[in-house]
């Protein structure tokens, strides 16, 4: 242990309580003077003060379990936080705050974690006794994390730009491949003449998920279209007997599938090597008739055509697509050019779909190398090797 450094127990640093447990998000007010911060941050404004600012705030149980919070301003923590009050001339606010970010606090739970206000207290952590010490840290921290933080937004912001290039460049394509040789029409006419061509899935009880089994027939859900491309996440099957009930919802090779439920408005060209399945009631599924359109071009048409953006939004009436379904699909207008002009088109946004992906992975892997860089400041830091 290096010198200067000792162990204590977060009881023996700062006073450990609950949030008001008296307090809820209904305690909330629009115009409150004071910050109300509940397990999942720093979310709403309150009437009254229980804290000064830079008291230390530990999330307690829920999605955000073990996420420190520290309150630049007054503030109430209300129900299922702990809040963690330093005790005078032992630590400060913020060291306290970067200590317990960085360190794994107890949990218990497994479906629904939660930590004990005595873990709290009892658990050890290893600090510098010097609270100049303990501020010298705070400093080069803040420092490190400012500049990290400038880097990180940057990165983001490349990451952002690249898409919204592909936006412009797909934009671009089809009207200098197009230009005004299209007819109009919608997505219900350039489907398969065939009964049940766009269907959504099994409704209700139809399908119940204790009906699902380790192996059988592939069903597909949300998570296979959520990329707006097709990818294998969670599995999920039938037997070949249920499946006999279901047929009608097969899925075909180049059926264009379209996320209803749940993330509404996600899409996904069905891989030629799909195996036998069926889609669930989350997507309406589009089996496309091959003389009038193809699937890559319906599929970027949907995600970054104007017409079909301005469409959806409509539809949606300011929320995110709640109200997608089968019958707005089908009325969604398109703008068909030839099936030379869709291929070509198609085949131009997939070089350029590609340019674009590998710009977002070296931005995302620049955002990763920077997180991985905090975390290893961190580590120095508060193993006492800084």
């Amino acid at each position: 242990m290096k010198a200067g450094w000792g162990t204590k127990t977060l009881s023996e640093l700062c006073i450990v309580d609950w949030g008001n447990t008296d307090l809820t998000k209904a305690s909330y007010v629009e115009a409150g003077e004071y910050l109300a911060v509940s397990a999942a941050g720093c979310d709403g404004r309150i009437g009254h003060k229980e804290h000064s600012k830079y008291t230390p705030v530990l999330s307690a149980i829920g999605a955000q379990c073990g996420r420190m919070f520290f309150p630049e301003e007054d503030f109430t923590a209300i129900k299922n936080t702990i809040t963690l009050t330093p005790r005078e001339g032992v630590c400060t606010g913020k060291f306290l705050y970067q200590l317990l970010s960085y360190v794994d606090l107890p949990k218990r739970g497994s479906a629904q974690p939660f930590i004990s206000k005595g873990d709290i207290q009892s658990f050890q952590v290893t600090i510098p006794a010097s609270l100049p010490e303990q501020q010298r840290i705070v400093a080069i921290l803040d420092e490190a994390f400012a500049g990290i933080a400038m880097a990180r937004t940057a990165a983001e912001q490349n990451r952002q730009n690249a898409r919204a290039l592909f936006q412009s460049g797909y934009i671009e394509v089809f009207q200098r491949v197009v230009v005004n040789s299209y007819r109009p029409t919608t997505v219900a006419e350039v489907a398969h003449p065939s009964k049940g061509s766009m269907r959504t899935g099994p409704f209700g009880s139809q399908l119940l998920h204790s009906e699902f089994v380790d192996d059988g027939v592939a069903v597909l859900g949300i998570d296979n279209a959520v990329n707006n491309e097709f990818r294998w996440d969670k599995r999920r099957y039938i037997t070949q007997e249920k499946y006999s009930e279901l047929s009608r919802y097969r899925v075909n090779p180049g059926d264009v599938i379209i996320t209803i439920m749940g993330t509404c408005g996600r899409c996904a060209i069905v891989p030629d090597d799909i195996p036998l399945a069926i889609n669930t009631k989350h997507l309406c599924c589009i089996t496309l008739d091959p003389n009038k359109c193809i699937p890559e071009f319906l599929h970027g048409y949907f995600l970054y055509h104007p017409t079909a953006q301005k469409f959806l939004t409509a539809q949606a009436k300011g929320s995110i697509m709640a109200g997608l379904n089968m019958g707005i699909i089908s009325a969604l207008p398109v703008l068909l050019p030839s099936l030379a002009q869709q291929q070509e088109i198609a085949d131009k946004v997939g070089v350029l779909r590609e340019e674009t992906q590998l710009l977002e992975a070296l931005y995302q892997r620049k955002i990763k190398a920077l997180d991985e860089l905090k975390q290893s400041l961190l580590h120095q830091v508060f193993s006492g090797n800084l």
